[in-house]
């Protein structure tokens, strides 16, 4: 499976009544795309990438702010 189909799967998933060790996992697996996707990007340069790591991006900063919220 690409790096994309990942990043689109992932998008998919439900991310209600998470646990904090799975908002973790959520967090970091974000990220991990986010950066495969940056090394295709670097090398395409396709805007469809882009907007994949925009949107991927957002769901990291959703995720982390509750993270956050709740460790403080």
């Amino acid at each position: 499976m690409s790096t994309i189909e990942k990043a689109l799967e992932f998008e998919q998933t439900s991310f209600k009544s998470l646990s904090t060790s799975d908002r973790v996992k959520i967090s970091r697996k974000a990220k991990s795309l986010i950066l495969e996707l940056n090394e295709i990007y670097k090398e395409k340069k396709d805007q469809k990438i882009m907007d994949i790591m925009k949107r991927l991006t957002a769901i990291k900063q959703k995720v982390d702010k509750r993270l956050k919220g709740r460790l403080a």
